[in-house]
């Protein structure tokens, strides 16, 4: 809902060597006519910000790691996966993160998963699960199996495609656990941002 929900994280990767930002993008706003399709577009527009912007931010454009939780999960995937750029972008510069890593994401839009109800008719251009395609940046993806509101088994299909697809994807599994496990436990917390520090490692971005 609001970019202080990964300040930690933020902090903990910048206090590691990274430079840790934590954006925000426009939420479903029915009096604005806001939606999902616009969330997308604002991380990806971020992405392309940040390049445009690497010198004066002092950013690697070539190790820019894109992570994000629940809808952010979402947005993260978009970044990647879901071609919708907002008007007048310069779509020279590329959105494509050089890694990813969704928490609990939405990754399903179907209605086994989540989200159709509020994409509407248009769903399947906004599922990540049935976007798949080779050539993706390298992945790590956390989720939950006692997830109710993103359910596993949508993650797990994305990483068996992505697999198939011959993407680098990794699916962390944490048994049971809530929508968001990792905030309400310390030491799944812990567990989530050592792993997290690993793949940074041995992906050379950190």
């Amino acid at each position: 809902g609001n970019p202080r929900k990964f300040y930690t994280v933020a902090e903990h990767f910048g206090l590691k060597g990274m430079v840790g930002i934590s954006l925000e993008y426009r939420l479903i706003n029915k009096k604005l006519g806001t939606t999902v399709f616009d969330c997308v577009k604002d991380g990806r527009s971020a992405v392309r910000y940040l390049r445009q912007h690497a010198d004066e931010l002092g950013i690697d454009p070539n190790r820019i790691v894109v992570a994000g939780g629940s809808a952010g999960g979402h947005v993260t995937l978009g970044t990647a996966l879901l071609e919708f750029d907002e008007r007048g972008e310069d779509t020279s510069i590329s959105c494509v993160p050089n890694g990813l890593i969704p928490l609990n994401p939405v990754i399903d839009t179907s209605k086994t998963g989540y989200g159709q109800a509020k994409i509407g008719d248009r769903w399947r251009e906004l599922s990540p699960v049935h976007q798949v395609k080779s050539g993706l940046p390298r992945m790590l993806i956390f989720h939950s199996t006692g997830d109710i509101v993103t359910p596993y088994a949508g993650a797990k299909r994305f990483t068996e495609l992505s697999v198939a697809a011959g993407n680098d994807c990794e699916l962390v599994t944490y048994e049971g656990g809530r929508h968001g496990y990792f905030i309400f436990d310390l030491e799944a917390y812990r567990g989530v941002m050592k792993r997290m520090t690993q793949f940074l490692e041995a992906g050379g971005y950190l």
